[in-house]
């Protein structure tokens, strides 16, 4: 089992940036992928980025595609999400999740076995 605590999130203007910051503990997650995702109000679960297990390969969705960062500590069992230039529409409730994932369906989220409780970001114009 493993437990996932968001932590980072909070109101910036555009073009500001934050690190959400994502703790694991029980088992370790060094052999799940692991990903980031967003919920806006109205709109469905949105996969923003992801990364293997392994050489760590990262995937990020277009809209983020050079804003945001991904990466891991696997020593620390600590994934983090650097977001640079945010934007009014990053504004969601953002969630990690770990579990074993194939490449194909990183952008699944029912393939996630593991998720935490979530933490806001708010983006004002």
């Amino acid at each position: 089992q493993v437990q996932l605590v968001e932590s980072g999130g909070g109101s910036v203007q555009a073009g500001g940036s934050l690190r959400l910051s994502c703790a694991a503990s029980g088992d370790t997650t060094s052999n799940y992928r692991m990903a980031w995702f967003r919920q806006a109000p109205g709109k469905e679960r949105e996969g923003v980025a992801a990364i293997s297990t392994g050489a760590g390969v990262t995937r990020y969705a277009d809209s983020v595609k050079g804003r945001f960062t991904i990466s891991r500590d696997s020593a620390k069992n600590i994934m983090y999400l650097q977001m640079t230039n945010l934007k009014p529409e990053d504004t969601a409730m953002y969630y990690c999740a770990a579990g074993a994932v194939v490449a194909s369906m990183m952008w699944a989220a029912d393939q996630y076995n593991y998720w935490g409780q979530g933490t806001q970001v708010t983006v004002s114009s």
